[in-house]
């Protein structure tokens, strides 16, 4: 783990498998550390295996858990199917899916190209798509209940510069919140965990200028959140316990949906009113 807190029940997951895409950095990471931690079996998916390899050694020196490392795109369905499939060769069960992979690149959306677009329209969207569907597909034709957790972003307010991963992200909360109904009778719980500003390694892709500002002015406690945070929301809304849970948004974001200055890409002069 990056940080040492842990507010749950060591034996919170015991006996439970979850399988988390986007494992090998970030807030996958840490989500997968930490429901192993809690006694979770976990399939650590992503694109490259290198990086998932090292959070399965991670696990490993923590003592806790087991994990199965399994490279995938989920942007090919067929892929999705497979990562589902393997979960249930590995550990003959899967409890839990949290989708947390996905991509973007801050720039102003006049200047999209249409290969951007899409490509970040295909992970974001179609991408965590195709798994919620691949699992849900799997617990009905097995009759088993399942719960889903997807990160998304906080999209309340917009984030100029993120256009086409706001766009996708907010289709993920209302394709969640469509399904959690049509999914409610085969007891399949789907709920979301909207990320504001997050320190991670992702920081290294903005201007450092941008950088600095959004840090100190995204939200009214003047400072990002951790992959911790994130972590601890996809626990809460994935654990047994939270049985009457469906087809919600828990917004962590230390207040920038009330206030905040979340430009991803430099302001215009029309927006700055330093003097």
């Amino acid at each position: 783990m990056t940080e040492t807190r842990n507010p749950f029940r060591k034996d919170l997951l015991e006996g439970r498998t979850a399988l988390v895409t986007g494992a090998g950095s970030g807030i996958g990471r840490e989500t997968a550390l930490l429901m192993a931690e809690l006694g979770a079996s976990v399939l650590l998916c992503g694109r490259r295996v290198e990086p998932l390899e090292e959070t399965a050694r991670l696990m490993a020196e923590n003592g806790c858990g087991t994990a199965r490392v399994h490279a995938m795109s989920i942007r090919d369905p067929q892929q999705a199917r497979g990562a589902i499939a393997e979960a249930w060769a590995a550990f003959d069960t899967l409890d839990i899916l949290v989708n947390n992979a996905g991509g973007q690149f801050p720039q102003a959306a006049i200047d999209f190209s249409t290969k951007g677009w899409l490509a970040v329209i295909d992970t974001n969207l179609n991408g965590t798509w195709h798994m919620m569907q691949a699992a849900a597909q799997a617990w009905r034709d097995r009759g088993m209940p399942g719960t889903i957790v997807n990160v998304v972003l906080d999209v309340w307010r917009g984030v100029p510069g993120m256009a086409h991963s706001i766009a996708a992200r907010a289709g993920v909360i209302y394709a969640s919140r469509t399904v959690a109904v049509e999914w409610a009778p085969l007891d399949i719980r789907i709920n979301c965990v909207a990320p504001g500003l997050i320190e991670t390694s992702g920081f290294e892709h903005y201007d450092p200028e941008v950088l600095a500002r959004v840090q100190r002015d995204a939200n009214p406690l003047r400072h990002p959140g951790t992959a911790a945070d994130i972590a601890e929301a996809c626990v809460y809304l994935a654990m047994p316990s939270n049985r009457f849970l469906t087809g919600e948004v828990l917004t962590v974001d230390g207040g920038q949906q009330l206030w905040g200055d979340v430009w991803a890409i430099p302001k215009p002069p029309h927006f700055r009113f330093e003097s």
